[in-house]
């Protein structure tokens, strides 16, 4: 993984070159929308302050857990036992980005939708928020934190989730067989190296449709995780991706006659 040095350089280096927040000068129209309807989308929807109170109690929760942990590690503590709080800590994405994502199910409807990385389940949790009517199929490695994440979900009172346990090199084939139809929405957290992550997208490319969003996630943490994203740039059946810097948001329509990339300030 990069140090935070390297990672404020890159940051520096997104932003200097990433398109304008706003949408100014974007001739992509569907990018444009994107921008405009659902990363500029400042409204406090109904389920913001009820998943970030989980969060809070996830950050203030001391209780020891025993981890199984089949990814890339956590940047802050990769002991087997940590605490809650810790993982809530170093784990969970920012509010800002599990927002976002819940805008874009909110906006696109997706009805079936993939998580590779429960973790807590907060980001579970804004994407099965977003259609209270999608399948939402979330997959964790560590028990222990999976019994957490079902917890949070069991207080939320969400019933479109269902949450799969185990190692998703030996769980996801099985997974995306038994998903009701193809996925129109996934995101990947699930591990930061390369071979794993490419061979999930290949496994999520089987599954997939021309509208499908894939979103991986630390797409700069690591050399790792850069080449994966580029290489996904490069996919064939990819034709348009849009870097948020701790975000890739992938996308496969066949309208795009040309391939094009782009990096969004946000």
């Amino acid at each position: 993984m990069y140090s935070k040095l390297q990672l404020a350089v890159k940051y520096f280096q997104y932003w200097w070159r990433g398109e304008n927040g706003k949408g100014h000068g974007v001739h992509s129209p569907f990018v444009f929308s994107f921008i405009t309807d659902v990363l500029n989308d400042n409204r406090a929807y109904y389920c913001y302050q009820q998943i970030e109170k989980q969060r809070e109690k996830l950050l203030q929760d001391n209780t020891w857990l025993e981890i199984a942990d089949f990814g890339a590690g956590s940047r802050v503590n990769s002991h087997k036992r940590r605490q809650v709080s810790s993982i809530a800590r170093s784990a969970l994405k920012p509010a800002k980005y599990g927002q976002l994502m819940f805008r874009m199910v909110n906006y696109y409807q997706p009805a079936v939708i993939v998580e590779l990385g429960t973790s807590l389940g907060i980001t579970s949790s804004y994407l099965a928020s977003g259609n209270g009517k999608a399948a939402v199929t979330t997959m964790e490695g560590a028990p222990a934190v999976a019994s957490v994440a079902r917890s949070g979900f069991a207080a939320l009172e969400l019933k479109n989730i269902r949450l799969v346990e185990g190692n998703f090199d030996e769980t996801l084939e099985d997974t995306l067989k038994a998903l009701p139809a193809k996925v129109d929405f996934a995101f990947v957290d699930g591990n930061h190296r390369y071979q794993p992550t490419m061979q999930y997208f290949h496994q999520l490319l089987e599954v997939a449709h021309e509208h499908t969003i894939i979103i991986l996630d630390d797409i700069h943490w690591s050399s790792e995780m850069e080449q994966v994203w580029q290489e996904v740039q490069q996919h064939e059946a990819v034709t348009m991706t849009i870097d948020l810097f701790f975000i890739g948001i992938v996308l496969l329509r066949k309208e795009f006659k040309i391939k094009q990339h782009f990096t969004v300030r946000f």
